[in-house]
C-alpha cells in the first residue's frame, strides 16, 4: 500500500526554511544586495539542508546510481519564490518572499520556471581527495513534501512540481513553515569503486542571496556502492536506507479535543476472502475498516530521533477542513516484512477468532496498520469524499527514512488488508473442529476519537473441519448470526 509516484529527474527539492506567518505580496521589492541578504540572515536561515548519514547506491555498468535523500526543511516561517515574465520574450523576474521581506534576485539568475539553476553543489571525496563535483537545479515544490512539526499548518498550499512549459508566464515555489520537501532524484556518476564522502551544499551565490547560514547550507553523508542492480533493487535500497535524525518537536499548545466538530466513525466489515492456507493449518482472511463519519481520520506521525518509531497525533478538522485541534493517540512503527515495507499505526484494529459463544480463542499477530483509501464503501454518508485519491489530505505510508508521514482514512472509504499479507491469519493448530467467529474490531483500545464506538466490531461465522495439516473451512453469509 505504499503508493510511490515518479517525478521528473530535474525536479530538485531544497531543504529547509524558517518563516513568518503570512506572505505580503504587495510589499515593494528591492534589488538584492549585501545589506538585503544580511537583513534576511539576521532573521535566521530560511532553509536547512538535510540528508541521511549513509546512502547505499548500486552499480549500473560503469555508473553508480543512488538516491541522495536530500530534504529542505522549513522552520518557523514560510519561504516562497515567485517568478514572472510580463510577456513572452520578456525576461523572468524572480522575487524571494520571507514574511514581509521581498528581495528581487539579480537579472538572469532564473531563466526558466524549472527551479533555481545551480542551487546545490555535490562534492564527492575519496580518501580525502575531491574526485567529482555535481551542480543541481533547485525546485522547492515536491509531491513528497511532509510536515515535520506537529503544530505546523495541516496543509501545504504549494504546487507539487516545477514546470518546464515554454508557454508559462509565472510560477510559485515554496515550503510551508514546519514542512520539508524531498528531492526524488537518482543521479548517476562515473566514479571508481569504494566508499565516498559526499557534501551537499547550497552554492555560495544562493547562500548570499537568500541569507542561508553556512552551517544550515550543507550536509554530509557516506555513499556506499552496492552490488550491480536495476530499478527494483534501487527501490528496495531506498526502503531500507539508514534512518535520518530529525529533531524532536512536541506540540507547543494544549491539544484540543473534538466536541462540536466533525468526527470520523470507524466501522468494520465482516471478514472476507476466507481460506485455509500455509500447509493446511492456518485460517487466512481479508479485513476492511472504513470511515462512516463526517470527517476524515487524519493521523500524522513524527519520528523520534534515531528510532524507527513515530509519535502519532490525530488531527481534528472543522466543516471547512481546517485544523482545529489534535491529540497524541499512540505510535507508529516501521514494518520491515516483505508484504508491508512501510510505517504502521499501532492499535488501529484487532483480529480475534472466537468460539461459538463468541468468547476469545485465538488472536492474530496483526495489530498495526498503514491507512489507505483502498475501497469505496458508502459514498452516501454525510461528508463522504468522492475523490479520496485527489484530496490534499492524502495517505502516505512512508519510507524508512521518512521524517514524518500522514495516514488518512477518508469519509466513505475503507482500508482492506488482503489475506496474503503477514498477520492476516489465525493458527488452527490444536483447535478442535466446530463453529467459530472471526471478529474484526476497529479502534480496539479507543485511543482514536470518533463519534460512535458501539459499531466497531463485525463478526463472520465459519465452520472449521478436517484434520491437522489438512483443515477445511465453511464460510457462512456475512449476515449469519
Amino acid at each position: 500500500m505504499n503508493r510511490s509516484r515518479l517525478v521528473t529527474a530535474l525536479a530538485v527539492p531544497l531543504i529547509a526554511a524558517t518563516s513568518l506567518a503570512g506572505l505580503t505580496t504587495g510589499t515593494t521589492a528591492v534589488a538584492a544586495s549585501t545589506s538585503d541578504s544580511a537583513s534576511v540572515a539576521e532573521a535566521g536561515s530560511p532553509l536547512k539542508v538535510h540528508t541521511p548519514t549513509v546512502v547505499e547506491g548500486y552499480r549500473s555498468g560503469t555508473r553508480l546510481e543512488f538516491d541522495p535523500g536530500i530534504r529542505l526543511v522549513a522552520g518557523q516561517s514560510t519561504v516562497e519564490i515567485r517568478s514572472k515574465r510580463e510577456a513572452y520574450g520578456k525576461p523572468i523576474v524572480t522575487r524571494f518572499h520571507r514574511g514581509d521581506q521581498v528581495v528581487t534576485l539579480p537579472r538572469r539568475t532564473v531563466t526558466d520556471f524549472a527551479g533555481l539553476p545551480g542551487f546545490l553543489r555535490m562534492d564527492f571525496h575519496q580518501s580525502g581527495r575531491l574526485v567529482a563535483t555535481r551542480f543541481l537545479r533547485g525546485c522547492l515544490n515536491s509531491w513528497s513534501s511532509e510536515r515535520v512539526q506537529p503544530d505546523a499548518p495541516i496543509r501545504s498550499p504549494y504546487p507539487q512540481s516545477c514546470s518546464t512549459s515554454r508557454i508559462m508566464l509565472g510560477s510559485v515555489m515554496g515550503i510551508q513553515e514546519g514542512w520539508s520537501t524531498k528531492l526524488d532524484l537518482y543521479p548517476g556518476l562515473k566514479v571508481g569503486k569504494g566508499r565516498f564522502r559526499v557534501t551537499v551544499s547550497v552554492t555560495a551565490k544562493y547562500q548570499r542571496l537568500l541569507g542561508i547560514g553556512a552551517a544550515d547550507a550543507r550536509s554530509t553523508f557516506t555513499l556506499v556502492p552496492g552490488t550491480d542492480g536495476g530499478e527494483e533493487s534501487h527501490r528496495q535500497e531506498r526502503r531500507t536506507s539508514p534512518s535520518l535524525r530529525p529533531s524532536a518537536h512536541e506540540p507547543t499548545r494544549a491539544a484540543a479535543g473534538a466536541p462540536g466538530v466533525p468526527q470520523p466513525d470507524l466501522r468494520s466489515i465482516p471478514a472476507f476472502g476466507i481460506r485455509i492456507g500455509n500447509k493446511g493449518d492456518y485460517l487466512q482472511f481479508s479485513a476492511n475498516v472504513w470511515n462512516a463519519g463526517n470527517s476524515p481520520l487524519v493521523v500524522d506521525g513524527f519520528r523520534r530521533p534515531n528510532e524507527d518509531v513515530m509519535d502519532a497525533y490525530q488531527y481534528f478538522l472543522d466543516e471547512q477542513g481546517d485544523q482545529v485541534g489534535y491529540r497524541l493517540v499512540g505510535t507508529m512503527q516501521w514494518d520491515n516484512k516483505d508484504t508491508h515495507q512501510h510505517w504502521h499505526f499501532r492499535d488501529f484494529a484487532r483480529y480475534r477468532l472466537l468460539d461459538a459463544q463468541k468468547k476469545g480463542m485465538v488472536r492474530s499477530r496483526k495489530e498495526a496498520f498503514c491507512l489507505a483509501n483502498t475501497d469505496a464503501i458508502d459514498y452516501t454518508v454525510e461528508g463522504a469524499d468522492w475523490q479520496p485519491d485527489e484530496t490534499d489530505l492524502h495517505t502516505a505510508c512512508g519510507e524508512r527514512d521518512s521524517l514524518s508521514i500522514r495516514e488518512v482514512l477518508a469519509s466513505g472509504s475503507g482500508d482492506t488488508y488482503a489475506q496474503f499479507r503477514a498477520g492476516q491469519s489465525f493458527s488452527l493448530k490444536g483447535l478442535p473442529n466446530g463453529i467459530y467467529y472471526i471478529a474484526v474490531e476497529a479502534n480496539p483500545v479507543h485511543n482514536l476519537v470518533e463519534s460512535d464506538t458501539t459499531n466497531n466490531v463485525a463478526y463472520r461465522k465459519v465452520s472449521i473441519g478436517g484434520r491437522a495439516g489438512a483443515r477445511t473451512v465453511k464460510v457462512y453469509p456475512m449476515n449469519a448470526e
